[in-house]
């Protein structure tokens, strides 16, 4: 089936948005004005501005949270995934330090959508929890987090949610000074973590702005300040004849092969005119890491030290023109291409298998003008990616993925009332060559999908807004899904997909309360999701498979994606109180609580899902020093899948101080801060590998930031 129409359309906007900024730079030369102090380093931490038209966080009709400033600075990590761990509604998968993407509401991989400023990450995190996320959290200015309907507008999979991590790689505005810098380092004694980064921009002109930053970060193996596997394996271990798998009982302390070393560089520039701004950014990054090693304690058993290295060329491009006009306020456009490649390293140093992605996404938005209080935009979204492995752990056949949505988004505000309607159509074409290798025929399936949402929020009192919000959604069959044929290292598992797969459809409402006042803010989220055709994978006998693998042994278990029905409920809540003024310190108190319960019709709970946890704050907040202390409480996790094991509960406990020494500077800040004090063992239920791979133990981290 051509493809060409929908490359031509893709090309067609590309063409469109290049020329039109181009057109109003001669149209209407004007000078930008300059950017005082706190408009060019901060944007308010209360400002979404991935739901397509930017809104408080009180205003929008799903669970969002802003990192930002101080809380970015003390959560850093060197992952995406253990950036955001403590957020509401957040977890991780944890597979190792290095490979750690966010779980939003239970749901991970192809149903969450990692962003850069609103395009996607272009890796294949998606396909495998051992495969690291091509974003690094350092460069972020801030981490947006949307859950929800509202999320759908960035593509039909992200039915959990959307994270995106907005850079300056693409200057937005003009420094007022000869050389704006920002640099960051960090020392994290648990894993010996020694980073570095720094980003320059220079006004060549007051019109044209030119940017370059870098990185680099090296770990060692990481401190769990306990025992590696858990009780049972190590009664297991214990009990083999075997002195090497007998070791592997008291094995305590640093996680085996979980050390990395990192590196980035990239560069942008952007004309910058009060009739529009165009600006480009090109990114190279290198990422060599350890997955740790999911041990054997049985006789016969192999256990792999597998390292990855991953490389991702990347380019960007970023347009808006301001139109002002009876009917459209402005036009804006995002897109990017990037070449995707990596290795995974055998304990020879040979290369078993090597990954190649190539993914281009471009997306145009027509933000409308306000006419009384009503409100809207409308865009269009390409994505095309082309994926193939090549190695002895090939499981999937070459194939490639392209899709065009159009979307809306559209709000009437009646006062104390305000209503929004949101709609997606996305086509889908999937399609996957022979392969011999994987006794695989050619594929080509094609799928267009309808998603919508309509939502409305009152004001009870001033300061206070319920809303609800009503969802039907459907989703594409990702290619993994459809074609995987083959052994998987990375989950230990030999899987197989449906090439006759339907589509994922699902329900959903949610409901919101938010409140803020005086000294406090609420935020309450409870939501409930009903899915036909929800895909899933679930371990079924070795005779299933053989057939798909030649009638040659498996060398892992098998695992099947099925379609059944299932249900995801959950809450989410949040607040901040300020409980006393002493002296210049503001003392406030902050919590958050969350919970997901899924289950698949037919098979019982859904796998890898978070437990209850809880999460308590006590700040004394000055102008320029900040002290807190915070617990993070995860309850046991009986709740799981037949092939899952139970997890046990934990609580962590931090405690951090933030200086700034600077007296007219916000930005610059030095943070020491220790957690999980107590060097407790603590294992994530939604990891494939908490039974191997525990979080770290006490880390003691300083961390200087620099912005002048």
């Amino acid at each position: 089936m051509s493809r060409f129409p929908i490359l031509r359309t893709g090309c067609a906007l590309s063409v469109l948005c290049l020329a039109v900024p181009a057109f109003a730079e001669d149209a209407a030369p004007a000078t930008s004005a300059p950017a005082t102090d706190s408009q060019y380093h901060d944007q308010r931490a209360d400002i979404v501005v991935t739901a397509l038209i930017p809104r408080k966080q009180g205003d929008i009709l799903s669970g969002t949270t802003v990192v930002t400033g101080e809380k970015l600075t003390r959560e850093l990590r060197t992952s995406i995934g253990e950036t955001l761990a403590r957020q509401p509604g957040v977890s991780a998968t944890s597979f190792g330090p290095n490979a750690s993407r966010p779980i939003l509401r239970g749901f991970q991989g192809e149903r969450v959508r990692i962003l850069t400023d609103g395009i996607g990450s272009f890796d294949v995190s998606n396909t495998s929890v051992d495969h690291a996320v091509a974003i690094n959290p350092l460069t972020a200015d801030r981490i947006e987090i949307l859950r929800g309907p509202a999320a759908l507008l960035y593509g039909s999979s992200a039915i959990g949610g959307v994270v995106n991590v907005i850079d300056s790689r693409i200057p937005r505005r003009v420094p007022d000074e000869p050389v704006h810098i920002d640099a960051i380092g960090t020392y994290g004694s648990a894993s010996n973590e020694r980073t570095g980064s720094g980003e320059v921009e220079v006004p060549l002109s007051d019109k044209f702005v030119v940017h370059v930053d870098g990185s680099y970060t090296k770990t060692g193996n990481l401190d769990t300040g306990s025992y590696i596997l858990t009780p049972a394996l190590r009664a297991q271990a214990a009990a083999s004849s075997d002195p090497d798998i007998q070791g592997l009982s008291t094995l305590h302390g640093k996680l085996p092969n979980s050390a990395a070393e990192t590196w980035e560089i990239a560069a942008g520039a952007a004309l910058i005119t009060d009739g529009g701004n165009l600006g480009f950014s090109v990114a190279h990054t290198d990422n060599l890491y350890g997955v740790p090693v999911r041990y054997a304690v049985t006789d016969g058993g192999e256990a792999e030290q597998v390292r990855l290295h991953m490389k991702q060329d990347r380019v960007d491009m970023r347009a808006e023109l301001p139109v002002n006009g009876d009917i459209l306020e402005s036009i804006r456009f995002r897109a990017g291409f990037a070449d995707y490649q990596h290795q995974e390293i055998e304990d020879t140093g040979e290369v078993g298998t090597t990954f190649y992605n190539q993914s281009m996404e471009s997306r145009l938005e027509l933000v409308q003008a306000k006419r009384g209080g009503w409100d809207g935009a409308v865009g269009a979204q390409f994505f095309t990616r082309k994926f193939y492995v090549v190695g002895e752990e090939k499981f999937l056949p070459r194939n490639q993925t392209d899709q065009i949505g159009i979307f809306t988004l559209q709000s009437l505000d009646l006062g104390t009332t305000r209503v929004e309607v949101g709609g997606r159509f996305e086509h889908t074409d999937v399609s996957a060559d022979a392969d011999e290798t994987l006794f695989n025929p050619s594929y080509s399936r094609s799928f267009d999908t309808v998603s919508g949402s309509i939502g409305a929020s009152h004001e009870l009192v001033p300061g206070w807004r319920l809303g609800l919000n009503l969802s039907r959604t459907e989703r594409a069959p990702s290619a993994e899904e459809l074609f995987a044929r083959g052994n998987h290292a990375g989950t230990q598992a030999f899987e197989v997909g449906n090439p006759d797969f339907n589509k994922e459809k699902s329900w959903g409402i949610e409901g919101t309360l938010r409140g803020q006042g005086t000294g406090y803010s609420v935020s309450l989220s409870a939501y409930h999701n009903w899915f036909s055709g929800y895909i899933y994978d679930a371990l079924v006998a070795d005779d299933a498979c053989l057939a798909v693998n030649g009638g040659a042994e498996l060398e892992f278990p098998c695992y099947q994606y099925n379609q059944a029905d299932a249900r995801y409920m959950g809450f989410e809540a949040e607040a901040t109180v300020k409980v006393a003024q002493v002296g210049g310190y503001a003392i406030n108190v902050d919590g958050v609580a969350d919970y997901v319960r899924a289950t698949i019709k037919g098979t019982g709970p859904a796998p890898r899902i978070p437990p209850l946890r809880l999460l308590g704050g006590l700040e004394a907040q000055g102008d320029r020093l900040s002290l807190r202390a915070e617990f993070e409480h995860d309850f046991a996790q009986n709740r799981t899948a037949e092939t899952e094991t139970d997890t046990d509960a934990f609580t962590l406990v931090n405690a951090s101080i933030s200086w700034k020494p600077l007296k007219d500077n916000n930005r610059t800040t030095l943070t020491l801060s220790v957690n999980n004090i107590f060097d407790v063992e603590a294992r994530r239920a939604a990891s494939f590998l908490k039974d191997y791979a525990p979080l770290a133990g006490r880390d003691i981290r300083l961390t200087a930031r620099l912005s002048i």
